[in-house]
């Protein structure tokens, strides 16, 4: 990885084939899963079948739970779509729990790095706030793509 790349990715509308076949056409060697419960009713993206799958692809699998979104912050936002209270919350938590992204931090020193969560669309996912925290806390300057 070029020190100051990042990739992100939702597997929103995706199969597992697709997915992969994106990961390896931008050469991601690691997949950082930032979904706090990591199982999906998608056919291969729950935790064991998707680690199994990019295992196969050479592609490295690492869960950050403390990365998710908690549970009633989704449910709140599939109740009411607020969007602006959900990232502004969720921005709260996360400035509570530096923890989280330092421990991403020590994932992004070497390989292309990807985080991963549902949302096709990067700006209605929690993972935009991640990508400004984690720019915040990194000693150089980031460059993030959405795939």
């Amino acid at each position: 990885m070029k020190k100051n790349e990042i990739y992100t990715i939702g597997y929103e509308g995706k199969q597992i084939e697709e997915f992969i076949f994106f990961l390896k056409k931008f050469n991601i060697t690691r997949l950082i899963d930032i979904r706090e419960v990591p199982i999906s009713r998608k056919k291969g993206f729950s935790k064991i079948a998707l680690k199994n799958q990019l295992n196969s692809a050479n592609i490295e699998y690492v869960h950050i739970k403390s990365l998710g979104s908690p549970g009633y912050l989704r449910d709140k936002l599939k109740s009411d779509r607020d969007y602006d209270y959900f990232f502004k919350t969720y921005s709260e938590y996360l400035a509570k729990n530096s923890n989280a992204i330092k421990e991403l931090l020590q994932y992004t020193d070497k390989g292309t790095n990807c985080l991963m969560c549902f949302e096709k669309n990067y700006e209605k996912c929690h993972r935009s706030v991640v990508i400004n925290a984690f720019q915040k806390y990194s000693a150089t300057q980031i460059t993030i793509q959405h795939i």
